[in-house]
């Protein structure tokens, strides 16, 4: 892939999640969006991925009919207390504050945090002792999420500006990272898996959801079955994915496939270990 179409797949994952930061913030429903682009639902709902159609989607790759993306992940009793325009605003396909399996005192890093669910939910596992970043290139998903901050009350919580592929925290900063659906729209997945393993400490670990491919899947059928910005094109397969964790340095590696999200493309949950030495 050339730079200039990785700028200009990153602009448009930029633009998209903008877009649905600004659609919670008027009063849009999140959901209804997803419905459209940001979940496999873009290519196989009644309502068709081209704005404005009134004909449906090619089903052709369909998806089974529950929700597999968003805020329906999170169960009643883990959203509540959240500000709701953090729940609204969950874009992803899992909850990785469960798969990582956080504890008091921890610090912890969500890479592409968006409105703030997971740093908010992580925040109040790992309790007053421990301290949550997620780190995000959206300005206007990063406005939502310090607002969200602030109502939901939450002091051991700092959100930064930037991309997954270049975190602006120094080595050995975090004990855990996380990562809900975000991975996947990387153009270089390789340096986010690098940027993990660096920002870890000796031990850490890393809990994330994102979708994965199984390897019976070319890259060009990936791309048939949903969009780059829908978090279907973009995926590694699971060999791809835990080849990547291991050239990063990470031991321990596995992928497990949760929920399918399109024909042979599943949410899946990431765990992999850093060194001790």
């Amino acid at each position: 892939m050339s730079e200039n179409e990785n700028t200009e797949l990153r602009e448009q994952v930029r633009a998209r999640y903008a877009q649905a930061a600004t659609a919670v913030t008027t009063g849009t429903r999140n959901a209804d969006l997803l419905v459209e682009e940001a979940s496999v639902s873009s290519c196989c709902s009644s309502t068709s991925a081209t704005e404005g159609s009134n004909e449906a989607a090619d089903d052709s790759y369909c998806a089974p009919t529950e929700r597999s993306f968003g805020a329906g992940l999170y169960d009643e009793a883990t959203a509540a207390g959240l500000p709701l325009e953090a729940v609204e605003a969950s874009l992803g396909c899992g909850n990785p504050t469960a798969v990582a399996e956080l504890h008091e005192g921890e610090r912890v890093l969500d890479l592409g945090s968006g409105g703030g669910i997971d740093v908010l939910l992580s925040a109040r596992r790992v309790g007053p002792t421990g301290f949550a970043y997620g780190v995000d290139m959206t300005d206007e998903m990063l406005a939502l999420a310090e607002k969200n901050k602030i109502e939901a009350g939450a002091e051991n919580v700092e959100f930064l500006k930037g991309t997954i592929e270049d975190i602006s925290l120094s080595g050995g900063s975090v004990d855990v990272v996380i990562s809900n659906c975000v991975i996947n729209l990387s153009t270089d997945k390789l340096a986010v898996l690098a940027e993990m393993i660096r920002v870890l400490a000796p031990g850490g670990r890393i809990g994330a959801s994102d979708v994965v491919a199984e390897d019976r899947l070319a890259p060009e059928e990936r791309a048939e079955r949903g969009s780059y910005v829908g978090c279907i094109a973009g995926a590694l397969s699971k060999t791809e994915y835990l080849d990547g964790l291991a050239k990063a340095g990470f031991t321990g590696a596995s992928v497990e496939f949760t929920h399918e999200a399109a024909d042979g493309m599943h949410a899946a949950i990431i765990r992999a270990t850093k060194p001790t030495n």
